[in-house]
């Protein structure tokens, strides 16, 4: 069975990302950001890959690159050699200089509109000589240039621990109704030949499955679990289990399957993927303050040496709700009424509501949006600037917009077209159109609106009484909604690599998202 990609680390390559500057405090940042995950190396284990990350806040192609891999402080204990074929030259014991083949052309993450930008370079293997020793440690001071001056860098520990093999339990099948309650395993074997000393349960649980317990060793973003450590040490052969109480949300969509994940990992990788989140202000994750989360009465031990896990692709454990019962969701268009001059500019802010009773979710590792806003612009009128998630469908005058891939039940998602009055025309008629048709490679509309009678709203522009030219009146919608002028502005680096890993190390990309969409109440 092929190991499932918990959806925190898809598309991220585990080094974290980009978060909103409302989820996090902000942070200084290169118009172009490295990054180079830390790693831990196994005596005897085979070696594994890595790559640099640039991040960059506007589209951006980088020429001529070269990578320089510099481990000058681990000479004789680690290696470093091309893994996809580049030509690389060690110019010194202890450095390696690669060339990429092929220009780095940045490009923006999903979801539609995110302003972030990311690419990789061409992987290389992380090894260990046969000098390396158990307790080694050092830095691997990696950067790039490329044509223009553009040239960035960033330091990763490589440190060498003892090699483990951790086991998730069986994936399992519940339900429950939303507002209901449930419980489910949390199950995890050795399945190596060492005992393994301390471990962390990482989760990714869907924005419906909720968690009331507040364990000691646990960390919570509001009512979501987000991690678990433990000192127990779990014996070759052997496996530990206990019970996680859970509930789903009263705003659950029903009927549907939600799912959830928990991936086991040393705690010496949980600090490689997690170090970094501390430069760069990550939010903070609140501790619980109940009783400690326990899988087995074990004995405690202090961790006598690094460890990571050398056998992925079984170390998670998952689990499948059928959510039983009828909630459906209605979104509700939002349309404006515009007056203003020839000439002027007005704004209209349009979008839709979601009026429940259920929150659509439509997270997953595929990046689809929930659903998708046709606007169609008055006559008479030219949009200036349009959101950053729309675009003109070839030969009209509608724009076909992007929603987020979560729609918290009661929030208003809105969005703002900045449009020019060419010709007043009386009572000049456009349309905001949600759950509009859309034959989209990631997903087409929300089909199941309960009422689809307000799935269309009107966008009306009518003569300005009074004053002079330039800036018009508009309303309707509500806030939100970050615009992007036609001309192809920059959107500023919104923060540092990494900045969506919590307290915790989760990393929960979505949670930021779904803390971070913009809506209003």
């Amino acid at each position: 069975m092929l190991k499932h990609s918990i959806r925190w680390l898809t598309g991220l390559g585990a080094a974290g990302a980009l978060v909103a500057a409302s989820a996090t405090p902000a942070v200084a940042a290169a118009a172009i950001e490295p990054y180079f995950q830390d790693a831990t190396l196994a005596v005897g284990s085979t070696a594994i890959t890595r790559s640099m990350f640039l991040y960059a806040d506007e589209p951006t192609v980088l020429t001529d690159v070269s990578v320089r891999y510099d481990y000058r402080s681990l000479v004789n204990k680690i290696t470093i050699a091309p893994a996809d074929g580049q030509t690389c030259t060690a110019p010194e014991a202890g450095v390696l200089v690669c060339a990429e083949p092929f220009d780095v052309a940045l490009h923006e993450l999903p979801p539609l509109g995110s302003g972030i930008y990311r690419n990789v370079t061409k992987r290389v293997h992380l090894g260990l000589t046969e000098d390396a020793q158990l307790g080694d440690s050092g830095d691997v001071a990696v950067s790039f240039q490329a044509a223009g001056g553009r040239q960035g860098g960033y330091t990763s520990r490589i440190r060498v621990g003892e090699g483990v093999d951790l086991a998730g339990g069986p994936f399992t099948e519940h339900s429950s109704k939303p507002g209901g309650k449930f419980r489910v395993p949390l199950a995890v074997t050795n399945a190596g030949d060492k005992p393994i000393t301390g471990f962390v349960a990482v989760f990714d649980l869907g924005y419906s499955i909720r968690a009331k317990d507040r364990f000691s060793n646990c960390l919570y973003s509001g009512d979501h679990l987000l991690s678990c450590q433990f000192d127990e040490e779990i014996p070759v052969g052997t496996g530990l289990a206990t019970t996680l109480n859970l509930e789903l949300a009263k705003d659950t969509y029903a009927p549907t399957n939600q799912s959830g994940y928990a991936q086991f990992m040393t705690t010496a990788d949980f600090e490689d993927l997690t170090r970094v989140r501390e430069a760069v202000g990550a939010r903070a994750a609140t501790r619980g303050t109940g009783p400690k989360l326990t899988l087995a009465e074990a004995p405690s031990r202090m961790r006598q040496a690094d460890q990571t896990d050398v056998g992925p692709g079984y170390d998670y454990t998952g689990w499948t709700i059928k959510v039983t019962g009828t909630n459906g969701t209605d979104l509700a268009a939002i349309g404006a009424s515009l007056k203003g001059r020839a000439g002027s500019v007005v704004t209209a802010t349009v979008g839709f509501r979601n009026n429940g009773p259920a929150t659509l979710d439509k997270t997953n590792a595929d990046w689809e949006a929930a659903t998708h806003t046709v606007v169609e612009l008055p006559p008479g009128t030219t949009a200036v600037e349009i959101p950053v998630s729309c675009q003109l469908r070839p030969g009209t005058r509608t724009y076909q917009c992007a929603s987020e891939m979560l729609l918290v039940a009661g929030q208003t998602y809105s969005m703002k077209f900045r449009l020019r009055i060419d010709k007043v025309i009386s009572n000049a008629r456009g349309a905001v159109w949600v759950n509009a048709p859309c034959e989209c490679p990631a997903g087409g509309s929300f089909e199941d609106d309960i009422k689809p009678a307000n799935d269309r709203a009107v966008i009306l522009v009518n003569a300005a009484q009074g004053g002079g030219h330039g800036e018009g009146e508009g309303s309707g919608g509500g806030g939100g909604g970050g615009s992007l002028p036609i001309t192809g502005s920059p959107i500023n680096l919104i923060a540092g690599i990494g900045a969506l890993l919590l307290v915790s190390g989760a990393g929960c990309y979505l949670l930021a998202r779904r803390q971070g969409s913009r809506f209003t109440a």
